[in-house]
């Protein structure tokens, strides 16, 4: 097992030099020989069965109800728009056997670009629109009780993509730029990570209405670049998943850091990339173990699944104080190989579910 605890002291000096530090921890020999173990698994072909014709565009989004049915967010649905900014969110239902049962939201005002769908403990449905800066909730029949966040407004003259200005322009409570992720704690408070351009996270009450929010763009403790996924343990730790910054940020549920860890686990030799050239030397460093989606088992024993970027692109079975307990999966295009683990769900600590953006698809995994 891996394990990389990071001290404050070493924060401040990976806030000054975070390539040399991820570097460093890549080339070391000592580190090399500490290989976490292989996890054996399978993944049922064509588990997720569409109506004829139908095809998933980019799945950046999957999650699962208590009844074992798989909620599947894809970028589909633009065919018929232009090529520069279609509308691409279709949030589809499939029973527990992997037959499509219904699309939820069909032609839904929020829906621009999907990013992720969750299932809260009492089955309502959460989706993250990126493209309108909209979270929405859907009781389980399918229908929306609350909304976070607004769009832009079409008829507007100064309408347009969001800028990316450094630094960023001030948060605004309650309104989103391009957020990612949403959990809940033992309370049903409400935490949104918001996401690429604001680098926070947000939280509001069970009943919406807001609380605070946390963090800011930057390196050091507390700060983001990229809060990417979110999950909350048990205990109510919070775990974000800090893309850009290729690490693991936990905090309590005021936003006090608590620590963080990184996954320094060096790809197979000879992995080719499925896009692109495949990355070596430095670029590399910035790319491993680089967090691109999180899930959390339920029960008392909780582990985390942690999703890595399109390269590497492998999913990694970790304990919740960093330890890195096993490695599933390599980059590639066949079966039981990822690229783009854009989300994942794990109803057990032996199932997991991987959405994946490049392949466009969504792989049930049974782990052994």
């Amino acid at each position: 097992m891996v394990k990389i605890k990071i001290q404050i002291n070493r924060e401040i000096r990976m806030k000054t030099f975070p390539l040399l530090f991820c570097f460093v921890l890549v080339a070391s020999p000592a580190f090399a020989q500490q290989s976490p173990p292989e996890i054996a698994f399978d993944s049922a072909p064509d588990f997720l069965k569409l109506p004829t014709g139908m095809n998933f565009g980019e799945v950046p989004g999957v999650a699962v109800n208590s009844k074992g049915h798989i909620f599947v967010f894809t970028r589909s649905n633009s065919a018929g728009g232009p090529a520069y900014a279609p509308a691409a969110a279709q949030l589809l239902e499939f029973d527990a056997h992997g037959f499509f049962q219904q699309e939820i939201g069909k032609g839904l005002y929020a829906w621009s670009e999907a990013h992720t769908v969750r299932i809260d403990k009492d089955d309502n449905i959460w989706a993250i629109d990126k493209g309108s800066d909209m979270v929405i909730k859907f009781n389980k029949n399918g229908r929306v009780t609350m909304v976070f966040g607004r769009r832009k407004e079409g008829a507007e003259d100064d309408t347009k993509p969001w800028g990316h200005p450094d630094p960023p322009l001030p948060p605004v409570d309650g309104l989103f730029r391009q957020p990612t992720d949403v959990a809940w704690d033992s309370d049903g408070n409400i935490y949104i990570t918001d996401g690429y351009i604001n680098s926070r996270v947000a939280k509001y009450d069970k009943n919406g209405d807001w609380v605070k929010s946390w963090g800011e763009k930057g390196t050091g403790p507390g700060q983001f670049r990229l809060p990417h996924a979110i999950v909350i343990d048990r205990n109510n730790n919070v775990y974000v998943a800090d893309r850009s910054n290729r690490r693991v940020q936990v905090f309590d549920t005021d936003g006090k850091f608590l620590r963080m860890f990184t996954i320094d686990v060096p790809p197979t030799p000879g992995t080719h990339a499925v896009y692109g050239e495949t990355p070596t030397g430095e670029k590399l460093t910035t790319l491993i173990g680089s967090p691109n989606s999180l899930c959390i088992t339920p029960g008392p024993n909780q582990v985390l699944f942690v999703g890595e970027l399109t390269f590497p692109g492998r999913l990694f079975k970790v304990s919740l104080d960093g330890k890195v307990l096993g490695v599933i999966g390599r980059s590639g295009r066949l079966l039981k190989q990822f690229s783009g683990i854009h989300q994942l769900a794990c109803p057990s600590e032996t199932e997991v579910f991987a959405a994946e953006t490049s392949n466009w698809r969504v792989q049930k995994l049974v782990l052994h």
